[in-house]
């Protein structure tokens, strides 16, 4: 579904990203750990298109998309979940969920976006109670939700998360992680950027380990959680055994 290429992409004249690559198979969750720092937010930023590449290759769907819009990007099927959550706070719940779903308004009309807000409804009650209410007063899971909810409404063939735990109490990070084992069931890929390596590859098939700017390590996730580099570094032990 996505491959990348001898990726290079930052800002400017500094290069963040150093000879990148990686892939995401249909149906996958595949997790991007790393440090602060290491570049994971400008992997997401230059696949979305806000940021264009320096140098290699980004192929979605079989087509490159390197030096394609944000907005063609997103009708093409790629969501993206910023980190932060950046809801609408002067606007609803529902309202923010209506505006994600205006690529599917254009291609497929009203009535699919009504049915689409249903489902988001059904996979996130806590949504529907809280849909007249300002997104700026949400708590921050209910932001997150929200965030995933407004990502999702354009029923995206791949769905990108940047940070989803970052600030929430643990028993909301558990129930955001069910919720992207969810979207698995359903049909939806994900790749998921995290700095909770446990979580993170506790939920995914296949994981990358990116450190200032470059992979150091991949493959599946059980490898990496048994990684003694990989716990030593993200896990905050030593290899037991």
């Amino acid at each position: 579904m996505l491959k990348i290429r001898n990726l290079d992409a930052g800002y400017g004249k500094l290069r963040v990203l150093k000879n990148i690559s990686l892939h995401v198979k249909a149906g996958e969750i595949v997790t991007m750990i790393g440090a602060n720092g290491a570049g994971k937010t400008t992997l997401l930023h230059t696949i979305v298109g806000l940021i264009k590449p320096m140098r290699g290759e980004i192929g979605f769907l079989g087509q490159t998309n390197g030096r394609a819009t944000v907005g063609r990007i997103v009708a093409a099927g790629c969501a993206l979940v910023p980190e932060g959550r950046q809801v609408f706070a002067p606007m609803s719940v529902e309202e923010n969920l209506l505006l994600g779903g205006y690529v599917l308004q254009k291609a497929a009309g009203r009535a699919a976006v009504h049915k689409e807000l249903a489902h988001q409804y059904e996979l996130f009650p806590i949504l529907r109670e809280r849909r007249r209410q300002l997104a700026g007063t949400l708590s921050g899971g209910e932001q997150q939700m929200l965030a995933m909810g407004r990502a999702l409404m354009s029923k995206p063939k791949l769905v990108m998360m940047d940070e989803p735990s970052t600030g929430l109490a643990p028993l909301i990070v558990r129930d955001i992680f069910q919720i992207i084992l969810r979207l698995r069931q359903e049909g939806n890929t994900v790749l998921l950027i995290e700095q909770n390596a446990k979580a993170a590859l506790g939920i995914a098939d296949r994981g990358y380990v990116l450190e200032v700017g470059k992979v150091i390590l991949q493959g599946p996730a059980g490898d990496l959680l048994a990684n003694a580099d990989v716990q030593r570094a993200y896990l905050g032990r030593e290899k037991i055994g």
